[in-house]
């Protein structure tokens, strides 16, 4: 290893990528010179992926408000004054004509999302009447409804369900700052569960809520170590909202959170590594700097959940400035 640029990736493409990783192992990568670490990165991408397709997904929130948890982020818990009103579940019906419109819009992978706590008994039959309807077009699917416990995600499996997402939001010394109705540890249950299901794990975190450097490289640290690291990783900027804990927090300075983009895709070089929430706040130039560092995955749509997102109109007209194309759909 050279001193001063970190590890040669020339004679081992994964470079320091061998469990346990170490914080002082990620911090060496995370800190070196600027241009170092998009090399390094844009190294690992391009022996993992073709650097010029990006996977779109398209986000639906099937449950919106009223969550019991007090994630102190979010604009749906019902512990914060942010004007949110809660919802039912969507109708099976309504998903499956919104997913057939983000298929034929170009979205090959199809998320959705309820604010709850965990999935009750009895939604569970909806639940899975959605995942086999989104399946049968043809996308990948994915959820997003809280924790599960192994009979939960072994139903959903059977359903189809390819990926569950589950944050664990911040490294694990920060976590008490941001939430207090659900540990970490039962956070890593729930990805425990997920994986023994035989699903993928879609598992990522979200940075400028007020932590450190070393609880970013922290997080990523755990979501590497895991027993197999996530299969997609979500990398979200705080969208700062009105009524929450975190409604005035300080964003993260733009070359910082391009440094955790590329820290995500040295250490995970197989992951999809998703571009997600706070596009709005970026401009072209840092997101062409993430997908330069190994963000290979975004959400497209007006919304993201409740937050606004770039409209379908600005992506592609950056994706064409970029030569950037979208990923094919796989066969099923």
């Amino acid at each position: 290893m050279n001193a001063e640029l970190g590890p040669d990736l020339t004679s081992d493409p994964l470079g320091w990528a061998h469990p346990p990783w170490t914080r002082a192992e990620a911090q060496a990568i995370h800190d070196l010179p600027f241009n170092d670490l998009l090399f390094r990165a844009q190294t690992i991408h391009r022996e993992n992926f073709d650097p010029n397709r990006v996977q779109l997904s398209r986000l639906l929130s099937i449950k919106t408000g009223g969550c019991p948890e007090d994630c102190g982020y979010c604009s749906q818990s019902a512990h914060h004054q942010s004007g949110l009103k809660a919802s039912k579940l969507m109708e099976v019906k309504r998903v499956i004509a919104e997913a057939t419109k983000a298929r034929d819009a170009g979205a090959t992978r199809y998320c959705m999302g309820a604010a709850w706590r965990n999935p009750k008994e009895r939604d569970m039959d909806a639940v899975v009447a959605m995942v086999e309807g989104v399946k049968a077009l043809g996308m990948e699917t994915c959820m997003t409804l809280g924790m599960l416990d192994l009979d939960q995600a072994q139903r959903l499996k059977r359903a189809g369900l390819d990926y569950y997402n589950h944050n664990i939001d911040t490294s694990e010394r920060y976590y008490s700052e941001v939430i207090s109705t659900r540990t970490f540890t039962e956070r890593l249950d729930t990805l425990a569960n997920v994986r023994d299901s035989g699903m993928k794990v879609c598992c990522g975190g979200i940075v400028g809520m007020g932590e450190e450097k070393a609880d970013r490289i922290d997080m990523l640290v755990t979501l590497a170590n895991l027993p197999e690291p996530p299969d997609s990783v979500p990398i979200n900027m705080l969208i700062p909202i009105e009524g929450t804990p975190l409604g005035e927090a300080e964003p993260i300075e733009p070359i910082e959170f391009v440094r955790t983009i590329a820290l995500a895709r040295i250490m995970m070089p197989k992951s999809h590594v998703r571009l997600s929430a706070g596009r709005t706040a970026m401009s072209d130039e840092m997101q062409a700097l993430c997908f330069f560092a190994g963000a290979n995955s975004i959400f497209v749509g007006d919304t993201l959940l409740t937050a606004n997102n770039p409209g379908e109109d600005m992506d592609s007209a950056l994706f064409r400035r970029l030569g950037i194309k979208p990923m094919e759909r796989e066969a099923q």
